[in-house]
């Protein structure tokens, strides 16, 4: 490094730097693989989204289950299936309430946040046997949001070997069943998966403290 140079690699004022292929730049030794496709995911829902009236999270419950992909309905809070899933079974929760952020939410909208959160894992564990899961929310544009104006978690089932170039270099996802399939395969499994939450939660809260024998 050059006395010119800084830690971000800059150059001295008016030098001109290129790379091999003679383009400007600051030659680094990483490889670049583009794919700005993706910019989609980020940046084309935050134009479609202006109020609440605009918003696809609050307009979904508003029509039946089947045509919004909703698998379940709470009080404070629902999930619906993601119409551009990373893998087959991707989900969202999100709160009825337009809000942007987390810490938006109430204690009880939290409550049934994190509760519907679980119980579909719980449903993807019943009905597709994932190896593990990815779960996240992405707050604010900056963040990745695609629509940061609503808060929604996705729940991305896993499996060994899932993860592939496919999506970057053929910008071709291999989603192996329809959105409808998937839409009634989970709500089939929700109660029943709901159920089973349920049960684990009271046999965990019976069972004696540790350290508290008789």
């Amino acid at each position: 490094m050059t006395p010119a140079d800084d830690a971000f690699g800059s150059s001295a004022p008016g030098e001109h730097r290129v790379d091999d292929f003679e383009l400007p730049g600051t030659p680094d030794g990483f490889d670049r693989l583009w794919n700005p496709h993706r910019l989609a995911y980020v940046s084309r829902g935050q134009h479609q989204v202006k109020d609440r009236d605009s918003c696809p999270f609050c307009a979904a419950p508003q029509r039946d289950d089947t045509d919004s992909l909703i698998i379940a309905r709470g009080t404070t809070c629902f999930v619906v299936m993601n119409v551009y899933p990373y893998n087959p079974g991707h989900l969202l929760v999100c709160p009825y309430r337009h809000v942007p952020d987390y810490t938006d939410l109430t204690v009880e909208e939290t409550t049934e946040f994190a509760r519907l959160t679980q119980i579909g894992m719980t449903a993807l564990r019943s009905s597709g046997r994932p190896a593990g899961f990815n779960l996240g929310m992405n707050q604010g544009t900056a963040g990745g949001a695609g629509i940061a104006a609503h808060l929604h978690q996705h729940i991305v089932p896993r499996w060994n070997g899932d993860g592939n170039f496919l999506p970057i270099i053929a910008q071709t996802k291999n989603i192996t069943a329809s959105l409808d399939q998937l839409h009634a395969t989970l709500h089939a499994v929700w109660d029943e998966a709901a159920a089973e939450f349920d049960r684990k939660q009271t046999d965990r809260d019976s069972a004696p403290a540790p350290g508290r024998g008789d």
